[in-house]
This record gives C-alpha cells, structure tokens and sequence, in this order.
C-alpha cells in the first residue's frame, strides 16, 4: 500500500459492479441529506415569515438582509465544522465512529427542532453543526476506501454516491416544504428529523457489509499505523497545496451555486408568479417556495448517471478528463445559469415595496438545470480528488477541508445576497455569472502547473 492511498476491504462483496458498502452509505447519506435539505428548505423562509400568535405559520419576522447573514452563517458553521470532525476521526475514532457520533447527534437536533420555542430552535441548531461536521466527511472518506488504488470506479461509485445525497434532497426539500407549509414550520422540522432517524438505523444495521473500511487506523493493532507517524514525502506535499487550491475553486462554486437556499429562496417566495392553471394534491394551485429546492436534486437523480458516463468515456477517448479540468467547466456551466436569473429579474415590476408583476417559473428552472449539470461536473469529482490526493494520516482532516471550503463559499453566498438588498437582483445575478465564468477560464488557463502538482494521483502511476 502506498501512503496516499485510503485502506481498503480486500475482496469485497459487489453489486451492480461497485462494493455492497456503497449501497449503505448510499442510502444513510440519502437519509441524512432529506433531513438536511427537507430542513434547509423551510429555514429562511422560517426566518423571514411575519410574527403571527397561535399560527403554526408565524415566523422570526426577520428582515431579508438578517435572514441571509444567518443563513450563510449557519450553513458556513455546518461545513466548517468538518474540520475537526474529520481530525477527531483520524487522530482519535476512525470514520466508522465518527459517523455513528454524527448521526446520533443529528438525531437529537433535528428532534429539538419540531419544539415550537425560540430555546429549540438555536439548540437544534447547534447540535445539528456538530454532527454534521463529524458525519460528513467521513462517511464521503469513507466511500473512498471502498475502492483500491488505480480503481477507474472511484469516480462513478462518487456519482452514484451522489445520487443518494440528491434523492434526499429532492423528497426532503419537496415533502418537508409541502408539510411546512400546509401544517406548520415545526411539522415540517420533525418530519426532517424523522429521516435522520432512518438514516441512523440503516448504518447501524449496515456496519457488517463496511468490512475494514473506515476502522480507526492508529490503533496497536493496525496494519496502517506507522504511516501515520512518517513525515510527508515532496510528493505528498505537493499534492496537498494542490487541494489547498483547489478549495479556491470550491468557494467560488459554491459562493454562486448556494445562492438557491438564500437569496433565490426568497426571490423565489417574493417575486416568482408560483400559480399554476390546475391544482396539485396536497398543494393546490400555488407550488410553496420551498418545493422549488428540490428541482435541482431532481435535476441531478435524472442528469447524474449520464453525466458520469460522458466523462468516464471522455476521459477513455483520452481527451482532457482530470478533477482540475472538470471542477473549471463546472463553474463556467453554473455561471450561465444564473443569466436565467438576470432575466427574471427583468420581469419584476415594482411600486414602491410592493410587487406589482411576478417573472415567470421557466426561468428558475432553467437558472436550475444549469447550476445543476455545473455541480455535477464540479461537486461529486471534487469529493473524489480529495480521497486520490490526501495522505493516508490526514485522509479525514483533508475531506473536512474540502466541505471546510465549501462552509466558506455558503458563507460568501450569504454576503453576496445581503447585497442584493442594496445592488439590486439584476445586477447581483448577472455580476455572479461573469464573474464565475471569468473565474473558470482563469483556471483552464493555470491547468498544466496545477496538474503536475498532484505527480500522477488520477492515473494507476506509482510514485
């Protein structure tokens, strides 16, 4: 074993071509991002609902600006928060514990949620930032581990990885939005809760079929335990400052990518003509603001395969498929995304405050279709491009960077939306699309030295 690489489970079960230990992951980070998404979805709208007494509706009464700021705090804490959960893992637990811890925790945020008082809502909080940033990326490091050295599935087994995260967020954003805003706020924040519960009892039942895999590695007994203590080589040093730079790209992403549970989340509410001609069960003829989160989960359920495939066979005609090079188009692709935005906001019609004329629902979901075949090129390769790169000894601590670095950018896209209070929507969309697409050429351009930097770690060559 080189020390780049993440211990794996040697002669694992297999279905469908990939080990049977991705399935769990799958379905408990499925679980656990329904919860997330399906909480996400309600909580600016939550933040930003007038006070009313007795009403199962009444909000905060937060002002927009306040809102945002929370949100991209929040959302920031949540990631950064990966930082010491994955050293916690890799120094002390190992990831199989980490994520046990994590999911526990979760458990008991997402149930103080569904209190309605003011205590339950910071505390839920808190306990969901902490256990999301013990779960996250170990459960993502852990998907790794499945797969030896040189294993050209790395990348797919991510995709379909994916695909787990985002069909819980499609039915969480989707189901717990309905709820919320049909029942109450807390309804819709128990039934998050609920999912995480699920989410904890299929890991539980699924350790068997993880083998090794995700084991604390410093123990006595461990095979691996006197890499950890080895200095890094140049190489691994090398290939550290080049996912320390690739966090850059990982901020812009999702600085532009997360305005959709910010600033295009209240956009969405305020100044999008939600009416439909016919009615919809359980719903009606007016879509709630908060279902319109889950088309882009849905978006990445139907676009994700194909897309894995058209690089895996893009990269096999040998044309230009590294991480560097995909994460770079992806941000240009998402960038064009937000010109749907611009559009839309040129429908607005205002008197004063008020909203005279709504823009059209096409243009969300374009502005959605786009940002989501830019995450699919961007978001699932990155997770996979840590696991290739970090050194065994700082496999967690590395992709707890990485969600570090997104943390960041959702910070970025809550200061980018408070501007649009003073700049204006038009002028906010349109200054994200230029200045993303600006910023991937920039990258395509730099490709080469970047490339050199990681000695190799995409391709089966030894160092």
């Amino acid at each position: 074993m080189t020390s780049n690489t993440l211990r794996t489970e040697p002669a694992q079960k297999e279905l469908f071509g990939h080990p049977v230990g991705l399935y769990v992951l799958f379905f408990v980070e499925m679980w656990e991002r329904f919860s997330y998404y399906g909480m996400r979805a309600i909580l600016t709208l939550y933040l930003a609902a007038p006070i009313i007494l007795g009403n199962p509706q009444s909000g905060f009464g937060w002002s927009n600006g306040e809102t945002l700021s929370f949100y991209g705090t929040y959302t920031m804490l949540v990631y950064v928060m990966s930082i010491p959960g994955g050293w916690i893992a890799d120094k002390y637990i190992g990831q199989k514990k980490a994520v046990m811890l994590g999911g526990l925790l979760l458990c008991i945020g997402h149930g103080i949620l569904a209190v309605n008082a003011e205590w339950a809502f910071f505390t839920g909080l808190l306990f969901i930032v902490i256990g999301v940033g013990f779960l996250k990326p170990n459960i993502s490091t852990m998907v790794g581990g499945l797969y030896k050295k040189g294993d050209d599935r790395r990348d797919q087994g991510f995709y379909v990885f994916y695909i787990g995260i985002n069909l819980g967020a499609f039915f969480g954003a989707l189901v717990v939005g309905a709820v919320a805003a049909k029942y109450g706020w807390h309804y819709g924040f128990g039934l998050a809760g609920i999912g995480m519960a699920l989410g904890q009892i299929v890991y539980m039942f699924g350790l068997k079929y993880l083998g090794s895999v995700g084991d604390f590695l410093g123990k006595s007994d461990s095979p691996d335990k006197d890499i950890l203590k080895k200095p890094l080589t140049s190489v691994e040093k090398d290939r550290m400052l080049v996912m320390f730079l690739s966090f850059l790209i990982i901020i812009v992403f999702w600085g532009a990518f997360e305005q959709a549970g910010g600033l295009m989340s209240l956009y969405t509410e305020q100044k999008t003509n939600r009416i439909l001609s016919f009615s919809l069960p359980f719903i009606g003829n007016e879509i709630p603001a908060a279902v319109f989160q889950s088309i882009n989960a849905f978006f990445i359920i139907v676009l994700g395969t194909a897309i894995g495939k058209f690089w895996h066979k893009w990269g096999r005609k040998g044309k230009e498929s590294s991480s560097l090079f995909k994460m770079a188009i992806g941000v240009i692709i998402m960038a064009f995304g937000f010109l749907f935005m611009s559009k839309a906001s040129t429908e607005v019609v205002m008197n004063g405050d008020d909203v005279v004329e709504k823009s059209a629902m096409i243009w969300l979901v374009l502005a959605y279709l786009f940002h989501t075949i830019g995450e699919l090129c961007a978001s699932p390769v990155a997770l996979s491009f840590i696991t290739k790169l970090a050194p065994l000894k700082y496999a967690s601590f590395m992709m707890g960077a990485y969600f570090a670095a997104t943390g960041l950018g959702n910070k970025v896209a809550g200061f980018v939306g408070h501007l649009s209070e003073g700049a204006g929507e038009f002028q906010v969309f349109t200054g994200i699309a230029i200045f993303c697409t600006l910023f991937g050429i920039l990258i395509l351009a730099i490709l080469k030295p970047l490339k050199r930097l990681t000695h190799g770690a995409e391709t089966d060559e030894t160092n």
